[in-house]
């Protein structure tokens, strides 16, 4: 298990830093125009920036990586008629 100190330094990626501005520049909108919806959305988007997670969970949307790689024997064919 990740420690926090891990996980708020590490894996910083694009969308990572996509959601952490969008959540900043919604945020003080919010404030700016004393907004509580535009608050929640800034406040959301924050959230899965610190944390790593998204509308998925973390890499929930993810496709599993095959530990094998696929080679021509592990093919089937069926002759349909």
């Amino acid at each position: 298990m990740q420690t926090i100190k891990q996980m708020l330094f590490t894996g910083w990626t694009l969308m990572r830093w996509l959601r952490l501005g969008l959540g900043s520049i919604i945020g003080v909108q919010a404030i700016q125009q004393h907004d509580s919806v535009s608050g929640i959305i800034a406040a959301l988007f924050l959230l899965q920036a610190i944390t790593n997670t998204g509308c998925c969970g973390s890499q929930g949307c993810g496709i599993p990586v095959r530990k094998t790689p696929a080679t021509a024997e592990d093919a089937v064919y069926e002759e349909v008629k």
